[in-house]
């Protein structure tokens, strides 16, 4: 069996191809203009012409994401996917089985099959890029929530929010990489396209002052999130997923960070898989659902 997998963002598709075992066996991306959905469906058509020995499509997608019909309500970023069967689409193009799950979802179940949360029964994942992502796994289950929104750790607010807006005192809000680039952007009347993470970071690590604070401001920020998930959940686990994780030190600085607030049960690590994590999830989400149907 071998299975095409599709990871949906709103700047890249990431494709491939797995066995039932895991191992990728060819990979390919595209860049996507404007989060345009039309492209997403005929870059995915073009993969699955290219390879028309799968038996199985697998698909990860943003937003809140219906794993039992296929129906997408909220596409994230990609607004041609809001209240779309994308499930019921690809099977009607294709003819062959399909199963989907929220990304978010699938960056947790490619831990749970291949990762570090293989014998584990409670533990959370969260992403970092620009926006917060994360999955729940409690008691033993992948927890989705009524209504497959669950784990939208980045609508948390991070501070008591004022009487304007309450939405811009959310951790999407002052808590993201893309935030970071933004603040520093405008304390040093740079434009916004010219500031890198890899920067910042860099004249945090020289001392610089206002990479010290935005960055100190960052760090307090996530462990803000982690505090009240680590209350809201108690996971044994939480491993951390984005770009930020590429970063050495990381992991070593969050916990420095997190000894303020008073926590130290929780182990936090990086998540294992990166940029595969997508693809495998959805893949062991197709197989546990083709097993369901057996």
């Amino acid at each position: 069996m071998k299975i095409a997998a599709f990871d949906i963002g709103g700047t890249a598709l990431k494709m491939g191809v797995v066995l039932p075992h895991g191992e990728i066996i060819l990979t390919k991306s595209a860049e996507i203009s404007g989060s345009d959905g039309e492209q997403i469906l005929a870059e995915m058509k073009v993969f699955l012409a290219e390879n028309t020995d799968v038996t199985g499509i697998a698909v990860s997608a943003p937003g809140y994401v219906n794993p039992k019909t296929g129906l997408i309500t909220m596409g994230g970023a990609i607004r041609r996917f809001d209240n779309f069967n994308l499930k019921e689409w690809l099977e009607a193009e294709t003819g062959l089985p399909v199963a989907i799950e929220n990304d978010a979802n699938c960056a947790l179940l490619a831990e749970k099959w291949l990762g570090k949360g293989q014998e584990l029964d409670d533990f959370l994942c969260l992403t970092i890029g620009t926006g917060i992502g994360g999955g729940i796994f409690s008691n033993g289950e992948l927890v989705r929530g009524g209504r497959f929104r669950a784990g939208e750790f980045g609508y948390m607010f991070s501070e008591r929010p004022g009487a304007f807006r309450p939405g811009r005192y959310t951790l999407n809000e002052t808590t993201t990489m893309l935030v970071l680039r933004r603040q520093y952007a405008e304390l040093t009347g740079r434009p916004l396209e010219e500031i890198t993470g890899e920067e910042i970071f860099a004249n945090y690590d020289a001392h610089d002052a206002v990479s010290e604070r935005l960055v100190t401001e960052f760090y307090t920020g996530i462990c803000t999130g982690l505090y009240n998930l680590i209350y809201l959940f108690d996971p044994t686990h939480i491993f951390i997923g984005g770009g930020i994780t590429s970063r050495s030190t990381f992991i070593a600085e969050l916990k420095h960070h997190m000894e303020s607030f008073g926590l130290r049960d929780t182990i936090i690590e990086t998540a294992t898989h990166k940029n595969q994590a997508g693809l495998l999830g959805a893949v062991y989400h197709f197989l546990q659902e083709e097993n369901r149907h057996e």
